[in-house]
């Protein structure tokens, strides 16, 4: 009887380490998909394009190992390189602060509870899940020098409008507008943040006699500046990474005015086959768009302000 009783006891508890060991093992079961769409489609590919940049790596024919070779050419021996690059750096300096300030506009408009405002929400945001292609034709349409609509409402108030996208003044500021117009999801981050700033802080000002200038810059931004942060640095990640407008609209021109560094990837990738020489390209761009997050990060103490790390302080 006590043998019988003793064995019971025992089954039960090895039954019970069984179920605990499959308890802290199923966790992983779950995240083990996205484990594996990392090391397949980001990690993986990541590291095989580090690999043949140093080769030269026709998509047919034989494949030689060349070293540093085709980052010393990109520097010394490829004027596109640095054309592109400048005319990427010339994109960013415009679209990032304009990209910012007019989705924080935005977002404060919405902030307000006036009727009808759940209705601007969807209009603003439903231009960011268009696709890309899409979006670039419809501002083809919109740029077109002789029927776009554009041109048709300047000429209404007595204004001859360029021919956007074949004049190489204005074809830049024509990327810039069309990129501009996929801005809500930006503006969702800051009408976010815009909600979690407690409303007592506005009233407090507001019996001080605070304006409401004062109490955007001494509330409202200081508060602000962590979600600007974020957008920030998405900001200059998609800046540099802009190519599909450019590649649908103007196809680099014109007189290469719109050749983003994007494109200079994608035309030695898929129009001269060079893979090696590609890869090499895509890590510089990597190289400099962590350099520039690092710097943003480096200088976010200065101006990035944490509630919390406030009230640590004067605990």
């Amino acid at each position: 009887m006590k043998t019988s009783v003793s064995y019971k006891t025992v089954n039960s508890s090895i039954q019970v380490k069984k179920k605990k060991q499959w308890g802290k093992l199923a966790p992983y079961f779950f995240i083990a998909p996205w484990i594996a769409g990392l090391l397949l489609f980001t990690l993986g590919p990541l590291l095989y394009s580090l690999v043949i940049s140093f080769f030269d790596w026709p998509i047919v024919g034989e494949r030689k190992f060349v070293g540093f070779d085709n980052y010393v050419t990109m520097f010394t021996d490829d004027p596109l390189f640095w054309h592109s690059l400048w005319v990427t750096v010339k994109f960013a300096l415009l679209f990032v602060p304009l990209n910012i300030i007019l989705s924080l506009l935005l977002a404060i408009l919405l902030n307000k509870n006036l009727k009808g405002s759940s209705l601007f929400r969807t209009f603003f945001y439903v231009p960011s899940v268009i696709s890309g292609v899409a979006l670039a034709m419809i501002w083809a349409w919109v740029y077109n020098g002789d029927y776009g609509i554009l041109n048709y409402l300047l000429s209404l108030v007595g204004i001859q409008g360029p021919d956007w996208l074949n004049k190489q003044g204005w074809a830049m500021i024509a990327m810039v507008i069309a990129s501009l117009w996929g801005q809500g999801t930006m503006m969702l981050i800051f009408l976010a943040g815009l909600k979690n700033i407690p409303q007592e802080l506005y009233e407090a000002a507001e019996i001080d006699g605070s304006g409401k200038i004062y109490s955007f810059f001494k509330i409202t931004l200081p508060l602000l500046t962590p979600t600007l942060l974020f957008n920030l640095i998405t900001t200059i990640i998609s800046a540099f990474q802009q190519l599909t407008l450019a590649l649908v609209l103007t196809g680099g021109g014109p007189l290469q005015s719109t050749y983003f560094y994007a494109m200079y990837v994608y035309e030695n990738a898929f129009k001269y086959f060079k893979m090696g020489y590609s890869s090499a390209n895509a890590w510089i761009m990597f190289l400099i768009v962590l350099f520039l997050t690092l710097l943003v990060f480096k200088s976010s103490s200065a101006w990035v302000y944490y509630e919390n790390e406030v009230k640590n302080e004067n605990a």
